[in-house]
């Protein structure tokens, strides 16, 4: 008999009994599900101008960067990441997940069309901001155009200097600072301040930096440095950029030391890559030997950056991956990060599952379409690459292990391993002969047409 006391029927002790173990399972499954289902804060850093063979934890010997060393000790150090030989062209693929071929207008420009990894995560529920260096179109809503809610950066409205006595854009608005403020500091403290704002709730920051793109001068670490100077063109020396890869490692040590101070730094993931390769006339001491900066070069030394990232809920011990990245698979991953579908007309593959210690699906090759300037006559240069071979849409088809510079093309007859090698590449090639829509060139010509004398004269030279 079961006696009712006041409204409440407990539960027969026989019941209890096989109620027990459910009940466990229940509680393991509610703390399984919250540790999965929490979105993790996401922060994508970009160096400019930044190389591989610039960070010690690769074999860089010419620079100091401890803090990039320690969180590749403790994360995953990628070996092998591609992106674009030049900025823009990386930002455009970089923020779409679609490779140049399909939405590459030219230097500067964002078609305002596209869908950015900013709008996805507004519309997921993130804090989204960006921060450093813009050099996507100069409107004035163009960071809130691609979902950013806030945003201080360079190169947006305007193009004054950069770092001694900078001008920037807070929200689109134009901003001085006092006489001895240094850029890269500014937007630093943008990044601090916006994680703070949002340590409450899930947020996005990507904050391309400014660092270490020339005009190499001295850093307010630098026994040199000048709070007065307001040009470009003063104390420009490649002696600094030694000064300004450390400095660009202390902003980045410095973002990290806050998140542990609010509490939140476990469960966020922080990326770092570069944009392109390093600038020309910087050479770097790599493994041993000499390793001239190669920006702009379709060859290694043009678009192999590096890749860190660290999520420590998530990596519990440093390890190594040689699998082939993408700067196409960033959006496809911070979407699989952030429990969110990827648009179904990505190029970009999610390397999410490797970040866990899984296998995942890894990339068999890469493919690149770049336009330095898209000049008026629209020249491109287009090719496909894996670990040993590249094989161009001119034919040019490189040994890189013989070879890694490019510097002879496989000619004559080719062995059976060759043969195979440039079959696939070619392969690879063909998928995407017909994907560049007619009318993006079109509207390019006629934008130059237009064009007054004197900015035609600026496409020519092309932007920094």
């Amino acid at each position: 008999m079961v006696i009712v006391r006041d409204g409440r029927v407990p539960y027969h002790p026989a019941a209890l009994k096989f109620m027990k173990p459910l009940l466990i399972l229940f509680s393991s499954f509610v703390i399984l599900h919250s540790s999965f289902s929490a979105q993790p804060n996401i922060i994508l850093i970009m160096a400019d101008d930044f190389g591989y063979e610039c960070v010690t934890a690769y074999g860089g010997e010419s620079y100091q960067t401890p803090n990039l060393d320690r969180l590749a000790a403790s994360g995953v150090r990628f070996e092998h990441c591609h992106s674009q030989p030049l900025c823009t062209p990386t930002r455009v693929q970089l923020m779409t997940g679609k490779y140049n071929v399909r939405n590459y207008l030219n230097f500067g420009t964002l078609v305002r069309t596209e869908t950015t990894f900013g709008h996805l995560l507004k519309k997921a529920g993130y804090a989204t901001g960006i921060c450093g260096k813009w050099q996507l179109g100069h409107e004035k809503d163009s960071p809130q155009h691609f979902g950013f809610d806030e945003s201080l950066l360079w190169q947006q409205t305007r193009r004054p200097p950069r770092y001694a006595n900078p001008g920037l854009e807070l929200n689109g608005e134009e901003k001085e600072y006092p006489q001895g403020s240094y850029g890269p500091t500014l937007i630093n403290d943008f990044a601090l301040e916006f994680v703070t704002k949002h340590k409450e709730k899930p947020f996005f920051l990507y904050y391309p930096m400014i660092l270490t793109h020339d005009p190499y001068q001295p850093t307010p670490d630098s026994p040199d440095w000048d709070p007065k100077i307001s040009s470009e063109a003063k104390q420009r020396d490649v002696k600094h950029f030694a000064e300004m890869v450390a400095y660009m490692d202390k902003m980045i040590g410095r973002l990290d030391a806050k998140l542990g101070e609010l509490g939140i730094r476990d469960n966020t993931l922080l990326m770092f890559l570069g944009d392109n390769g390093t600038g020309r006339g910087a050479t770097t001491r790599f493994k041993g030997a000499d390793f001239p900066g190669g920006k702009g070069s379709t060859t290694h030394s043009g678009h192999h950056v590096p890749f860190i990232t660290s999520w420590p809920a998530v990596m519990k011990q440093g390890r190594v991956n040689r699998d082939l990245i993408s700067c196409a698979d960033f959006l496809p991953t911070i979407c699989a990060a952030a429990g969110i579908p990827a648009p179904e007309n990505s190029d970009g593959v999610s390397f999410l599952p490797q970040l866990r210690g899984e296998p995942g699906t890894p990339r068999e090759s890469l493919y690149i379409w770049y336009s330095p300037r898209q000049r008026l006559d629209l020249t491109v240069k287009e090719f496909a690459f894996d670990h040993s071979h590249k094989l161009y849409r001119s034919g040019q088809f490189f040994d890189l292990k013989a070879d890694p510079d490019e510097k002879a093309a496989l000619a004559g007859s080719l062995s059976s391993d060759q043969s195979a090698a440039k079959a696939k590449l070619q392969a690879v090639l063909d998928q995407y002969k017909d994907a560049r829509p007619a009318g993006l060139d079109q509207q390019f010509q006629e934008a130059m047409k237009n064009q007054p004398p004197s900015e035609k004269k600026k496409k020519k030279k092309g932007g920094k």
